[in-house]
């Protein structure tokens, strides 16, 4: 389980967000449970390790690293992080 979020910000046609969050309220999920699995399957697909907010690295399975962390992100990576910030309520 992560101990720390980062938000993620999408654009999405209304009509497809609107039917993606029926199904999700039909399956008793919210629509972050589905897109958090998403995200997790498809890293997982592509052989993408990541560490978890324990800090402990996962392998692409979802099992436990043996070898090394996630590479440094890009330099367009951390840009696109900035983005990611919380803004005043």
């Amino acid at each position: 389980m992560e101990l720390k979020t980062a938000r993620l910000t999408l654009l999405i046609d209304p009509h497809k967000k609107a039917a993606f969050e029926r199904l999700c309220a039909q399956q008793d999920r919210t629509p972050s449970q589905v897109v958090r699995q998403l995200i997790r399957d498809y890293l997982a697909r592509h052989g993408v390790s990541y560490e978890t907010g324990g800090g402990e690295p996962l392998a692409a399975d979802g099992g436990p690293e043996a070898t090394e962390a996630p590479a440094t992100p890009g330099p367009k990576a951390r840009a696109g992080a900035a983005g990611t910030q919380r803004r005043g309520r």
